[in-house]
Order: structure tokens, then sequence, then C-alpha cells
């Protein structure tokens, strides 16, 4: 109860922050807010509420307050269809923003705002599934997502594991959508660029003990672990695997990019872990999240999907005032427009979204350059740009390089993808 106030309370907050507007658009926004992924859903929602207060604060869209009515989905996808359903049926929302993972996102959009044409976007739901049922005209043109393919990130992960010198490798993945696919992307490029996987061993969610799967990865002596994870589960892979005497180098997702991931481990215990995240060049939204945000949220701006779940809103409500309307098919087609190569830049923030505003109404084109960078969505709905390279240091998540979308094409060339 006490988190569901705390997101009640966001959104009062937002509103209160806004100039009075005669008329609202609400969206709907199906988090994770419990459950493994709950640290990824609770943060996301906050920049998309911060997203809709900056918007508001710049003067609206189309005359209108922007609101976001946030649902929980639990980390499960039957729950993500029912609330989805719910804002579709009886909030009648014209998009929706969510989910955060990908065995959530999946459900909804094949049960809900596929069929029911409904935009959706996603700030952090990675599989290539989503590309496949775009290519089979299964989502009709309105799915989007902030967040690249883990069809590319895991090409990026294994040429990184392979530079740190991780030649033989054990995997941990949890056994959903997103860790089968994430797995198997790496695998491939991990093996075709040299390395060998000694142990693949799938996870299910919410287990009480994962002293089983440890055991069997521990047993080949990798030169470092692969964890596939959510923070939740994650953390208590992790320990288990510290506690039975594994090595202390690990590879991990964008996802376990967490604070509270890196606190409950023990800061000590991993400065040998490294990951890979999308990411694009900083910008001045970039620098403009890092301050406001925390001040926003009491939360890191590099949290897992709050950079993308801000942009996500962002271009959302752009896309609106661009389409001069909030019916779904004219903010569907109006997605890209914002996103415009050739048009006038515009950042984040209040004082960006009022320049952006003022450009679409007198009919010029812009391009925004969001927290994440200048992106583009292709025909699909994804988006394509460069990878983050980190570690944990000191308890601290640093950056250490990036690969190039050029990079990670050439990798692919040679895989013949």
């Amino acid at each position: 109860m006490r988190m569901r106030w705390g997101v009640m309370l966001a959104a009062l907050l937002t509103l209160a922050a806004a100039p009075a507007m005669a008329c609202t658009i609400t969206i709907g926004v199906v988090m994770s807010l419990t459950g493994p992924a709950g640290p990824f859903g609770q943060t996301a929602s906050k920049a998309v509420n911060m997203a809709f207060r900056d918007l508001n604060q710049a003067g609206g869209v189309n005359g209108c307050t922007l609101a976001a009515e946030i649902r929980d989905a639990q980390s499960q996808g039957s729950v993500g269809v029912d609330v989805a359903k719910q804002l579709v049926a009886i909030d009648h929302v014209p998009a929706i923003i969510g989910a955060v993972i990908s065995s959530v996102s999946l459900p909804i959009l094949t049960a809900v705002t596929g069929p029911g044409r409904i935009v959706q976007i996603s700030p952090a739901s990675s599989s290539p599934t989503f590309t496949q049922l775009a290519k089979a005209g299964k989502t009709h043109g309105y799915w989007f997502r902030t967040i690249t393919s883990d069809a590319l990130q895991g090409v990026a992960a294994a040429k990184y594991a392979l530079s740190l010198g991780f030649k033989r490798i054990a995997i941990i993945h949890v056994n959903n959508d997103f860790g089968v696919n994430m797995e198997a992307e790496f695998a491939r490029a991990y093996r075709a660029l040299g390395g060998t996987i000694l142990s693949d061993t799938p996870y299910d969610a919410g287990q009480s003990s994962y002293a089983a799967e440890v055991a069997r990865g521990i047993a080949e002596k990798p030169d470092a672990l692969y964890l596939i994870s959510y923070p939740g589960d994650g953390t208590t892979i992790a320990r288990t695997w510290i506690a039975q005497g594994g090595v202390r180098k690990f590879l991990l997702n964008d996802g376990m990019n967490d604070a509270g991931f890196i606190k409950d481990v023990g800061p000590a215990y991993l400065d040998h872990a490294y990951g890979t995240s999308s990411g694009t060049e900083t910008t001045a939204s970039t620098a403009y999240f890092a301050t406001a945000f925390p001040a926003y949220a009491h939360a890191s701006a590099d949290a897992p999907a709050a950079p993308q779940a801000y942009d996500s809103a962002a271009i959302l409500g752009l896309a609106i005032a661009e389409a001069g309307s909030a019916k779904p098919r004219a903010i569907r087609d109006a997605m890209r427009r914002v996103l415009d190569p050739k048009g006038t830049v515009v950042g984040a923030g209040p004082a960006g979204f009022r320049k952006a505003l003022a450009l679409i109404k007198a009919g010029k084109p812009i391009r925004y350059e969001g927290v994440i960078g200048p992106v583009s969505f292709d025909r699909w709905g994804d988006i394509t740009g460069p990878f983050r390279l980190w570690r944990i240091q000191g308890g601290k998540v640093v950056t250490t390089g990036t690969m190039s979308t050029a990079e990670i094409d050439a990798i692919k060339a040679k895989l013949g993808k």
C-alpha cells in the first residue's frame, strides 16, 4: 500500500506543479512495482511522471494536461494483461507505456495493444521476439521501444566478455522470453568469437533457493559467471555463488546495473563485475536528467529503465502534440516525426519541451534528442545505437567505454546475421 500511495503522490505533485488546463489526456502506464522487476518499475514510473510534469510545465499538450494512470503488473504477464485491458476498456487510454520486462510486455502486446490498435512503448523490454512480431505484421505498427534489442546487446556482451579475458564462462539465466533470447544471442556471438560456455543453466523466477543452479556453474571452474537476471533473484543467485566459493568475476545484463543489487550483495564482492547497457551519445538532455531526476525521484539517474522511461513518455507526449490528436492511429503516425533527423534539435525538461511545442505549433519539424541520446525508430519500432560498457567499482557503477554501432554491425556481419 505504501508503494501505491507513493506513486499516487508523485502523480498529484506532477499535476500540482502544472498550470491549470481545460482537459486531461490520460496515458496508461503498466509497470512492475512489485515482484522481481519491482526496482525497475518503481523508478521507471517516477521517470514517466517527471516527463509528464515537464511537458505540463511547458504548457501541456494540445491545451491539455498529461496524466499517468499507473498500474502494477506484479512482474507477471497475466496481471499485466488484466490491468492493460482495464486501462483500455475503462479508462479509454490511447497509449500504454510499459511494461519493463519482456515477459509482461509481450502478452500485453499480443492480447491487448496489438489487436486493439493501441500505441505501446516500452522502456526496457529488449527481447528480439518483438521485432519478429513486427515483421510478421502482428503489431500493426503500434509497438515501439526505447531500448535496443537483445539481438544487439548479446553481441556487445560477448565481445566485452572476451576483451576482459573471460574465455571460459558459466551462464545462469532467467527462464523467460527475455532470458532465453539474451542467452541465445550471447552464446552464438561468444562461441563464434572464440569463447567457451562451460555450463548454461536456466532458472525459474521466485525460487526460494538457487543452490543447485549455482553448484552446476561453479563445478566447471569458469573464468566468470554471466548472470542474466533481475535485481531480486539476481541478488540471491550472486550471494549464493559467492558463498559457495565461486569466482568473484561477473558479467551482468543491463538490468543488473542497480544500486540495490550492489548494496545487498556487498560492494566488496563486486569489484570485478562488468556489464553492458543500451546507451548513446551524451546530450544536453542527459545532463538535465542527471540533476533533475535524483531531486525529483530520490533515485539515481542511472537506475535501470529510468532514462528510457523518461524518453518514452517524452516522445509519446510530443507525438500527441505533433498529431494534434490523442487518437491511437494519429499518435502512432507521429511517433517517428518528433525524431526527424532534419528537424530542429530539442531536448528534455520544461525549457526544451516549451521550444519543441512552439515549433510543432508553428508547423516546423523537430528532432527530440533525449536522455539516451539522438535515436530514431526503424520500421519495426526498434531503436539502434551503441552500447555503454561499465563495471562496478567501490560500490559504484563506472563507465569504462562504449561499443559503437559500427563495431556491432561488423560482428553481426561476421556471424552472418
